[in-house]
């Protein structure tokens, strides 16, 4: 097999090499191809079509675009580059990446290969719920990861906290901005040491350690938490901090650092530890807000550019 993908394609001599491929249609990958676009790069997006947000009724906290349906705010993001002929959208979701010298090249589930001069990685995360009945019905509504995004529709209102330890403490600190009729279910042994109980309790929370069977609820809506001693704790919304992991293998394939957290470990400019591969959205954040993964895109896509601009000047 030949040893780079130039002496096997013979790439310098071909018209459809990408200056950058991005893998990913959400906020982050969209903001960088616009930023690219602009840049007049020739940029191909590769989206699966399988947003991390799609089970949320809206999206919330983003300047201009306040209560938008996730699929809404994507297609007009898609819009928007219909201005930049540079730039194209391919449906499909990458299935390998491959790193030969300076180009890369990937591979849809369909068969189709493309080859790009930079990688852009903007797969997302994918979260795992408790195995609790309710959890998954609920989940971008009632039952929601981010007060900032959902808290505003259900302040004031009996909250719960679903959670452990540490963790717990700081999500319960968080949503007394929202409410202060809150009680943290832990479905077990909180995990807190006296000092945590007693802020809780300072706090006026109080704390269920009872197993949880299911969640009830109407329309859509959760009314109450039921222990499994069929007790029923009535409560509107519910705050956790899901597992979550990395929706797609590439970066672990292409060998890029992974941080303890299943995060991609990417510098000031989003690029991670292998050159010419950068990432951006929440698999390289901690946060989940949109408007932090647009701000990585733009960030990523002003950084790339500035790379390629230095690499054709040579």
């Amino acid at each position: 097999m030949p040893t780079t993908l130039e002496q096997a394609m013979n790439i310098n001599s071909r018209t459809d090499v990408f200056d950058v491929i991005i893998v990913g249609g959400g906020p982050s990958g969209l903001t960088a191809a616009l930023m690219l676009g602009r840049a007049c790069k020739r940029v191909l997006v590769c989206d699966a079509g399988k947003p991390r947000n799609q089970e949320a009724h809206a999206a919330h906290g983003f300047f201009s675009r306040d209560g938008i349906s996730p699929a809404q705010l994507l297609q007009i993001g898609r819009e928007q580059l219909d201005p930049y002929d540079g730039v194209e959208i391919q449906v499909g979701e990458v299935v390998n990446a491959e790193k030969f010298d300076d180009y890369f090249q990937i591979t849809l589930s369909d068969g189709k290969e493309f080859i790009g001069r930079k990688l852009l990685l903007a797969t997302g995360m994918k979260d795992t719920l408790p195995a609790i009945d309710g959890f998954a019905e609920l989940w971008g509504g009632s039952v929601f990861h981010c007060p900032y995004c959902h808290g505003w529709e259900v302040r004031d209102q009996p909250l719960a906290i679903y959670g452990k330890g540490e963790v717990a403490l700081e999500m319960t600190f968080m949503l007394t901005s929202w409410s202060r009729d809150l009680v943290l279910c832990s479905d077990g042994a909180a995990e807190l040491s006296d000092e945590q109980r007693q802020q809780l309790s300072n706090w006026g929370v109080q704390i269920r350690e009872e197993k949880i069977a299911r969640l009830e609820h109407q329309d859509g809506k959760l009314t109450g938490i039921v222990f499994t001693n069929n007790e029923v704790l009535p409560r509107r919304g519910i705050l956790l901090r899901p597992r979550s992991y990395q929706r797609s293998h590439l970066a672990t394939q292409l060998g890029c650092e992974i941080g303890s957290d299943d995060i991609v470990q990417v510098d000031e400019n989003k690029q991670t530890s292998i050159p010419g591969i950068y990432a951006v959205g929440d698999s390289s954040s901690p946060y989940s807000q949109i408007g932090v993964a647009v701000t990585s895109g733009t960030i990523a896509g002003v950084s790339i550019n500035r790379t390629l601009t230095e690499e054709n000047l040579v």
